[in-house]
């Protein structure tokens, strides 16, 4: 029963994927460690494999569109792939625990629900996905770029979420290119901050292989189904509701992992015994 929940939940990811266009793919991690039982640190590197992959099948459409800047793509990809490798092996450190690391997603999930909530909240415009970007001083933009595209590849690497809200304004203020040409080569910079982070994981993590492999056909087929769902739902109130739910998940995953004792390695995966129990009956 956990094991068709968990992949149930995966297919979810995909068809907010294809929904909404993203968003989704932040789900792999607490469905891994919460309903699947996965240890956070395995779970982030098999989240990265996860995301590149359904990344790459969205790098499809974009590409066939003519929206995808490679010039961009590999001079940014190029700072967030070394910024993924980087925070991984910092992930793999000792003195880098799970529950830092869970806490730091949380963060994040709550940041990429605020952007989600707030673009739903209004006609969605290239200067709405922009809202809360900083004007940049753009006398260097580029080694701006650069500079933030380390950072984004390190948080990449040691959370395992691909910085999409982060990336594509940042290819728009910073690169000047149109709004549909940075979705679409923030999908291929995903791509290989997941790849990098995850070489930064391997060897140093087990990884379920089988597990990966059918939480990716699980949410490939989700997101085919998800995009053909969008030509009947109106995505603004999608956005919102998802991002009332992302906002609900990170807040209890950050009070989780706030409350649990520093020396408590015993209890790290109460949540998901209770979980499993609770299915099993």
């Amino acid at each position: 029963m956990t094991w068709i929940i968990g992949h149930f939940l995966a297919a979810c990811i995909g068809v907010s994927l294809g929904l909404i266009g993203g968003g989704g793919s932040v789900l792999a991690l607490p469905i891994l460690v919460y309903v699947m039982g996965v240890p956070p640190k395995p779970a982030i590197a098999m989240t990265l494999v996860i995301v590149g992959t359904v990344s790459l099948l969205g790098v499809i459409p974009h590409w066939r569109a003519k929206n995808v800047n490679l010039k961009t793509a590999f001079i940014f990809g190029s700072a967030t792939m070394l910024g993924a490798f980087m925070g991984a092996k910092i992930a793999t450190l000792t003195v880098v625990t799970e529950a830092f690391q869970m806490m730091l997603f949380a963060v994040m999930m709550l940041l990429a629900a605020v952007f989600m909530i707030r673009r739903s909240s209004k006609p969605v415009t290239a200067d709405d996905k922009l809202a809360f970007y900083p004007s940049p001083v753009c006398k260097y933009c580029w080694l701006w770029l650069m500079s933030e595209g380390l950072g984004v590849g390190v948080l990449t690497g040691l959370v395992g979420v691909g910085g999409g809200f982060a990336i594509v304004p940042a290819l728009v203020l910073l690169a000047n290119i149109p709004m549909k040409q940075a979705i679409g080569t923030s999908l291929l910079i995903i791509v290989f901050n997941s790849v990098a982070g995850f070489l930064g994981y391997l060897g140093h993590v087990s990884l379920d292989w089988n597990l990966m492999l059918s939480f990716i056909v699980a949410a490939s087929i989700g997101t085919f189904f998800g995009a053909y769902l969008a030509e009947f739902v109106p995505p603004s109130r999608l956005q919102q509701s998802f991002g009332y739910f992302l906002l609900a998940i990170a807040t209890l995953v950050l009070v989780q992992n706030c409350q649990r004792p520093r020396s408590s390695q015993v209890d790290n995966y109460s949540t998901t015994r209770i979980i499993q129990r609770h299915f099993r009956g």
